[in-house]
């Protein structure tokens, strides 16, 4: 099991930016992917941004070009730059490893986009 913490969220006004931070308790260099997830009230969790091992990317279409993924194995550390934040990017944000981990998720991380 590897406990997962989210931080570096708050408010910030469209077109600003910010970078999430998410440490893991244990090594990360064993999970092939480490990835992004969001959620907005009322809607589902969607995947937003993933990265392999070797530094492979792959983002949403809805931020493809504003976001960027990247990782630490060496401080077991996962980042997501954010910039030109969008109204629509307001959600509470996690990470975790890829599949096939179905351990617990961490309790993320709020970004409210707005003026």
């Amino acid at each position: 099991q590897v406990q997962l913490v989210e931080s570096g969220g708050g408010l910030v006004q469209p077109g600003g930016s910010l970078r999430l931070s998410c440490v893991a308790s244990g090594s990360i260099f064993r999970f092939a992917v480490m990835e992004w997830y969001r959620q907005a009230p009322g809607k589902q969790r969607e995947l937003v941004a993933g990265i392999s091992s070797g530094g492979m990317t792959n983002y949403a279409d809805s931020v493809k070009g504003r976001f960027t993924i990247s990782r630490d194995n060496a401080k077991n550390m996962v980042y997501l730059q954010m910039n030109s934040l969008k109204s629509e990017d307001t959600a509470v944000y996690y990470c975790k490893p890829g599949p096939p981990y179905l351990g617990s998720w961490g309790q993320g991380t709020q970004v409210t986009v707005s003026s």
